[in-house]
């Protein structure tokens, strides 16, 4: 490709770079529809236990079983992507999130909502790994880190925007459980507002190329060189087809083979992988943006003011994912996740021990003063540590981590464990809290937080302006000593 060489470094580097950031924005609109589906619930959950009269059981059941969807549809996506290509799996993903959403808006007994609840989470999975992976494949090692966050970026947007939306719907019909339009109550607007992102979604997909290291291994060699050079910014993409054909010449289709190892039967990188996606569930996020309004209503907030403030905690869930993309290439991966999980545990013993105090149990708790002012302080600080360590990062090192000839097969068991830690955390919250209480829940996620950073220190690597094709079996090993 002569004509990248025919431009200025200067110029030529700023235009690959945009071109990389909009295609890389493109993708993770994948990411959008992921909190999207995290958080709609979150204003729904109440309505629709009333309309549908579900217990405490099933209340929680319909919340996670869309997550047992999305580690199905996780676990099969690296696999489709090798088959069809990463772009017409994003077209799956839209297509199977535009059906739940309507479904779901349209549901009239609890087992067709399971049904559209299942199918949209096989769509929110599939978008939850081909994102990461299409981004790690398209962008240059150097901002690869920040291009990788706007996966984890989009997800907090998604989620405040569909927070922000369930806010103005439950408002203007003055409860989630009232008529809107067209004698449709608010919560069936609520679900049926994700049409419009999945339908954007699907049509981004058909404008963006394909992934190069794809068209490679199909045989496309012009194309992918043309990919290179035009987003990616290799100065000589002829030699970059070349050495991405060299490391697929040593591999085969993705199989359990790839990542077998001496650890329990898989290799270390790979149960690095699960550990580290397990515990970026098992800290407790996820129970905060599906059970948020429920909570704060359930400590005397008003429904009004609880919508306000999660909506509040989806903001500040943007701005420091902002902030970790400023970050990421600079400071490293393993640094934050160090943070990250000091300033988790720290702010979640601290709402622990404001719901120690609390009044009531069950339905009916108050918090006095200074406790729920306290708990509050404590769930937003745990939001500004996450979101700006375990949320974005663990995204860009599943997606960059491992050697080629493993990629999609760990990948897909590393995000299946996220999806299956993120249902066993949502499914058990709500039971819980009327078992064991919120103090003993917030008390297992901060523990949960504490025992992250010895992982971090001891297990993950730093991957930092590596390149994919430098990845390899090797790159699992004892960090060394005072490394961040």
């Amino acid at each position: 490709m002569a004509e990248t060489a025919s431009h200025s470094p200067t110029s030529t580097d700023s235009g690959h770079r945009g071109k990389a950031v909009g295609i890389s924005i493109a993708a993770a609109v994948g990411g959008f529809l992921f909190g999207f589906d995290s958080s709609v619930i979150n204003g729904a959950v109440g309505a629709l236990s009333g309309h549908f009269g579900l217990g405490a059981f099933l209340s929680g059941f319909v919340v996670s079983i869309a997550l047992l969807g999305c580690a199905v549809g996780a676990w099969y996506a690296g696999r489709l992507a090798d088959g069809w290509g990463r772009r017409r799996v994003m077209l799956l993903g839209s297509g199977m999130f535009v059906l739940s959403s309507a479904g779901s808006a349209f549901a009239f007994s609890v087992p067709d909502l399971l049904l559209w609840r299942v199918v949209g989470g096989l769509g929110i999975g599939i978008a939850s790994v081909i994102a990461p992976a299409y981004i790690s494949e398209v962008a240059p090692a150097s901002g690869r880190g920040a291009l990788g966050s706007l996966q984890q970026l989009a997800i907090t947007i998604g989620q405040l925007v569909v927070l922000s939306s369930n806010k103005t719907l439950a408002g203007a019909a003055g409860g989630s459980a009232n008529e809107l339009w067209f004698g449709m109550p608010a919560w069936r607007w609520m679900f049926l507002v994700g049409v419009v992102p999945a339908a954007v979604y699907g049509v981004l997909a058909l404008l963006i190329p394909e992934s190069p290291r794809y068209l490679v291994l199909t045989g496309k060699y012009d194309q992918a060189a043309s990919v290179l050079g035009r987003v990616s910014g290799e100065r000589d993409p002829r030699a970059k087809v070349d050495e991405i054909r060299n490391t697929l010449r040593k591999e085969h289709r993705s199989s359990f083979s790839d990542i077998r190892g001496p650890r329990f039967g898989l290799h270390p990188l790979v149960w690095a992988g699960i550990i580290m996606a397990a515990f970026q569930q098992l800290v407790g996020i996820n129970a905060i943006f599906y059970y948020s309004t429920t909570l704060w209503k359930s400590v005397g907030f008003s429904e009004s003011n609880s919508f306000t403030t999660s909506v509040i905690t989806a903001g500040i869930n943007v701005v420091m994912t902002v902030v970790a993309m400023l970050f990421i290439d600079r400071a490293g991966r393993r640094r934050l996740l160090n943070i990250g999980s000091i300033g988790m545990f720290c702010a979640l013993a601290l709402t622990a021990l404001a719901f120690s105090h609390q009044q009531g149990s069950g339905d009916d708790v108050t918090l006095p003063d200074p406790y729920g002012p306290m708990a509050l302080v404590g769930a937003n600080a745990f939001v500004v540590f996450f979101a700006l360590s375990w949320g974005p990062i663990m995204w860009v090192m599943l997606a960059e981590m491992f050697p080629n000839r493993m990629r999609a097969m760990a990948l897909a068991i590393g995000t299946t464990s996220n999806w299956l830690f993120n249902f066993l955390v949502t499914f058990s919250f709500e039971p819980m809290t009327h078992k064991v209480g919120l103090t003993w829940l917030y008390g297992a996620f901060a523990t949960f937080a504490l025992l992250s950073f010895f992982f971090v220190r001891a297990k993950l690597p730093e991957t930092k302006q590596r390149a994919l094709e430098d990845m390899t079996g090797d790159t699992y090993r004892r960090p060394e000593r005072g490394a961040q």
